[in-house]
């Protein structure tokens, strides 16, 4: 198929760039950033939230292909701009306007809001940039999704300065951080050095924690963070096992995984019931809709 027309990008394209499927995580990292900040929004300014994360998690996602275009041809000749589905021009403008509308809405929460959604901007353009230029990338990636938190805070209202805000923040953190490592190697369905996914225990180590401690429902909390513990045990087994297709697929799961880390923050945080079971529900949501549109 040839260089697809300029501005084009076909439907399905739209969805595949954006990795769609994940899309669920960013609602349960919505919903943890808000409620552990102690955040009170109305259903408006928490549907304000979500969109903003998610014009940023899509924007990030089209200029991540747009900045791969060369990479992609070698290694991923099927991702939609390689493949004629969409213009490198078109992803880049679509990308840019995504990240930039983002940063609208969350600078109309105030300027703190405005602030903290630059920050996860920067990040995001920086990631983009170097991610396949330098080992230190995952790093990036996870700040990403801490600053996620952040920009949820700020815009709800809530306590930036809350511990556990910060330190559920930085559960998060590592565990995107594990899986970014594992997902540098997909191209090659293998798993270089097994030791930085040692730091997928931390995440576990915080929710437990969390559980202990927090002011929510001990048991269900802790029920959420062993579902958590089999989730990343599952993934690992993949990412050890290294039969073909082994590594996109623990990856897969892993991404889902974050919704269950942020529903065992939310119980633990004594978050209602219903933000506790959607956040748990966005686990098996994007591993179906994964099977739809390629979450990696």
């Amino acid at each position: 198929m040839g260089p697809a027309p300029a501005v084009l990008i076909r439907p399905r394209a739209v969805l595949i760039l954006g990795r769609v499927s994940n899309l669920p995580t960013v609602l349960s990292n919505a919903l943890a950033g808000i409620i552990l900040s102690a955040g009170g929004p109305g259903i408006g300014a928490a549907v304000a939230v979500l969109l903003a994360l998610v014009l940023f998690y899509t924007g990030g996602m089209y200029l991540n292909d747009a900045m791969d275009v060369e990479i992609d041809a070698r290694e991923r000749p099927g991702r939609p701009i390689p493949k004629g589905d969409a213009s490198r021009a078109a992803v880049f403008t679509a990308g840019f306007a995504l990240l930039g509308l983002g940063l609208v809405l969350a600078a109309a929460a105030g300027p703190r809001a405005g602030v903290v959604a630059g920050a996860l901007v920067g990040a995001i353009l920086l990631y983009d940039w170097i991610h396949k230029r330098t080992a230190a990338a995952p790093l990036v990636m996870g700040l990403c999704r801490l600053l996620c938190y952040g920009t949820a805070a700020a815009m709800a209202g809530g306590r930036l300065d809350a511990h556990g805000l910060w330190i559920g923040g930085t559960g998060l953190f590592c565990l995107v951080v594990g899986l970014t490592y594992a997902a540098r190697q997909e191209a090659y369905d293998r798993l270089g050095a097994a030791w930085p996914l040692a730091v997928l225990a931390m995440p576990l180590i915080i929710a437990i924690g969390a559980a202990l401690t927090g002011q929510g429902a001990v048991p269900l909390a802790l029920a959420l963070s062993l579902a958590l513990g089999l989730a990343c045990a599952a993934g690992l087994r993949r990412f050890f096992r290294r039969a073909p297709g082994d590594v996109p697929r623990a990856v897969a799961l892993l991404i889902a995984a974050i919704a269950l880390y942020d529903a065992a923050l939310i119980a633990a945080a004594g978050g209602d019931v219903a933000a506790v079971a959607v956040a748990v529900l966005c686990f098996p949501l994007t591993l179906i809709l994964q099977r739809v549109i390629p979450g990696t």
